[in-house]
């Protein structure tokens, strides 16, 4: 058997190197779909590789984006993985393994180990974190969302044993950068499902995140890093439902 391997890139020149090397020998068929907005040298880097295809799109939004990745693919089996993510050497000998194998199931889960600002948050609410990354295409489709696209798959989910490594956050101006970009996103999807932003959103939720990831979560174990995720946590709530609420206001 043999693995093909998708990625979306956007101004990725800091991550894309680590992401693609750490797929060597492992991966045999590597798509990397760049945005055609970047400015950064993500394309040069990605063209230095001969073994990396690769394509120059405008933006479809992360779900379409990713089914286009599909249609660049040779092989059945795909490894979905992010710029700013790369595969733990525990993680490239085990799916080596997987190759010489009859899968049981249609897709796999594995475990994000998540670094923010430098620290690899252990609690919080953040690990494992176990998301479908590894599925065959034939049983497997991407959802519709705006935000936080995932896989929809026909069948059995297994379970990969090693971690996947996510850089998230390198420092606060990228979080921010992000919060605003996503946030808007999570409300314009709000928004077309018809909710309503209400006054217990704007107060209750933002809290109840807090106290979800700091206290029962065990965000404290994580020391700065903890306390200063679960309140940018809760912004984010606010965030998006002030949004939200911006936008019940704007379009009556």
């Amino acid at each position: 058997m043999k693995l093909s391997s998708i990625i979306i890139a956007k101004n990725e020149e800091n991550n894309i190197r680590r992401c693609i090397d750490s797929q060597l020998n492992c991966i045999d068929d590597i798509v990397v779909i760049i945005d055609s907005a970047s400015t950064d040298r993500t394309r040069e880097i990605v063209e230095s590789y001969q073994n990396v295809n690769f394509a120059i799109t405008g933006w479809k939004g992360f779900s379409e984006t990713k089914k286009f990745a599909l249609l660049k693919t040779q092989y059945d089996w795909i490894l979905w993985i992010d710029a700013d993510e790369e595969i733990t050497p525990e993680l490239r000998t085990e799916l080596n393994e997987f190759k010489k194998t009859e899968p049981f199931s249609a897709a796999y889960s594995v475990a994000r180990k998540a670094y923010f600002l430098g620290r690899w948050i252990k609690h919080s609410g953040w690990y494992p974190g176990r998301v479908i990354r590894l599925f065959n295409k034939n049983t497997a489709e991407f959802s519709s969302n705006e935000v936080h696209e995932h896989l929809k798959i026909n069948g059995e989910v297994g379970k990969l044993n090693h971690d996947l490594i996510h850089y998230t956050d390198p420092d606060l101006h990228h979080y921010l950068m992000k919060l605003n970009k996503y946030t808007t996103l999570s409300a314009n999807e709000l928004y077309r499902q018809g909710k309503i932003a209400k006054i217990s959103d704007l107060t209750i939720r933002p809290i109840l995140m807090f106290i979800k990831m700091y206290i029962f979560k065990a965000g404290f174990l994580d020391g700065y890093h903890g306390f200063i995720l679960a309140v940018l946590s809760s912004a984010h709530v606010f965030s998006k439902y002030s949004k939200l609420w911006e936008l019940n206001k704007i379009k009556k």
